[in-house]
């Protein structure tokens, strides 16, 4: 019987390690077969699963960003035929509730299962901000497809952060589009802005208000809320002073909810142009909206200029689901697992007895090392921050039709290309 040694690194965590991670593998008898890597390998027997793990937002007002990147995530696999290198594929997750505290403490119970050898997400900036320095910590690397704010791949963010990636675009692409179609494409000269301190929304409506003001535009408010407030209309009055011709608030469904409703209800504020991103593009904004958001604008992927696939996703999608995606980011979730896949293959060596050995670094390292990967949403190509996006945005107008079935709207009013 052939035995493998197994060394256990410190990775800054308690973990009790089992026999599916180890240093390095070889042979006793000899080094005919031998896999090491300075972070860790993860052993997986003939028979056993490859684990990856997600970390979404599947509950609470937020909740269809998540079931809709995880939707992606399943026909991914169930087109890999729910296997990989001969071992069938296994997926488990936890809910990372959009804020801060939810993504730490799915990242915490992540890090500690050692058979995970990679997880897809987070849904929202603020989640990943904690949540992916322990990860990588644990040695596991993460590929996000909604995360957007500039500073999970800024060169400034830490060698934290050294085991993130994103297939979503970033927000310096999504503020400048927003604040291009204030002023290109609707003419409006004044506008102000609202977020909800997290780090997607102070982020995006931060570019939003830089670019607005280079193009000639005067910013008349730069206010905030709470993700729980209910009631806007004091911060809405503080923005009427101002006469602001356009409002841009790309936080999430049950703020921006409350936001449309009240927005109408401000003296001055009454043909104002309202905004907002993809937090809250999906049908449960509108059910929070009500005909409020009829006329409204959102900025968002363009779904138009994915890949020819992106016809059968959407037809495998209603096949098992009986539904069309709930939010935008399902094709950006299936480039995730893909090209998680891909790595895990280019990587990935099978020892004399059947044994898959997967070296954490390796995977890092092949996952940045994507070049040309073609994916639904376009060509991927990472750069050295993680970076990955083949970055398309355009902005949608919400009818009276979307509102009453619930249905976004998936043809551009607006794009800059």
């Amino acid at each position: 019987m052939k035995r493998f040694l197994v060394a256990a690194v410190s990775l800054g965590l308690i973990l009790t390690f089992s026999p599916s991670l180890s240093f390095g593998a070889k042979e006793k008898k000899g080094e005919a077969f031998k896999y090491e890597d300075p972070i860790g390998v993860v052993k997986i027997k003939p028979g056993q699963p490859i684990h990856i793990a997600y970390w979404f937002v599947i509950a609470g007002p937020d909740a269809s960003l998540g079931i809709d990147t995880k939707r992606g995530v399943e026909i991914a696999i169930d087109d890999k035929g729910g296997k990989l290198l001969g071992h069938p594929i296994k997926l488990t997750g936890q809910d990372s509730g959009c804020n801060a505290e939810g993504g730490q403490a799915a990242a915490t119970k992540l890090a500690s299962d050692p058979t995970i050898v990679a997880a897809i997400g987070s849904n929202c900036s603020s989640e990943a901000r904690p949540g992916a320095p322990i990860l990588w910590k644990a040695g596991i690397p993460t590929v996000s497809p909604s995360n957007t704010a500039p500073y999970l791949t800024d060169p400034k963010r830490g060698p934290e952060y050294d085991g993130y990636l994103r297939t979503a675009h970033n927000d310096k692409v999504q503020g400048a589009v927003a604040a291009e179609f204030a002023i290109k494409k609707l003419g409006v000269k004044r506008a102000a802005t609202i977020h909800d301190g997290s780090v997607y929304a102070e982020q995006l409506q931060a570019v939003f208000a830089e670019t607005f003001k280079k193009l000639g535009g005067t910013i008349t408010a730069q206010e905030a809320v709470s993700p729980t407030d209910t009631d806007m209309r004091p911060v809405l009055t503080r923005i009427a002073t101002g006469n602001p011709e356009f409002i841009y608030y790309p936080i999430f469904i049950a703020a921006g909810g409350h936001i449309t409703r009240q927005a109408k209800e401000i003296a001055g504020l009454e043909k104002v142009y309202l905004m907002s991103a993809d937090g809250t593009f999906s049908p449960d904004f509108y059910k929070a909206a009500g005909e409020a958001a009829i006329g409204m604008f959102h900025s968002s992927p363009d779904f138009s200029a994915f890949a020819e696939g992106y016809k059968d996703f959407l037809a495998k999608h209603q096949k098992k689901y009986g539904e069309k995606p709930i939010a935008p980011f399902h094709a950006h979730a299936y480039d995730a697992a893909m090209m998680i896949f891909a790595a895990i293959e280019k990587v990935a060596k099978k020892g004399p007895d059947g044994t898959l050995y997967i070296g954490r670094k390796a995977l890092r390292d092949a996952l940045y090392a994507t070049k040309n990967f073609k994916g639904l949403t376009g060509t991927l190509s990472c750069d050295q921050y993680g970076d990955c996006a083949d970055p398309r945005i355009a902005v949608y107008q919400t009818t009276e039709e979307n509102v009453k079935k619930l249905v976004m709207p998936d043809k551009p009013f607006w794009k800059p290309y």
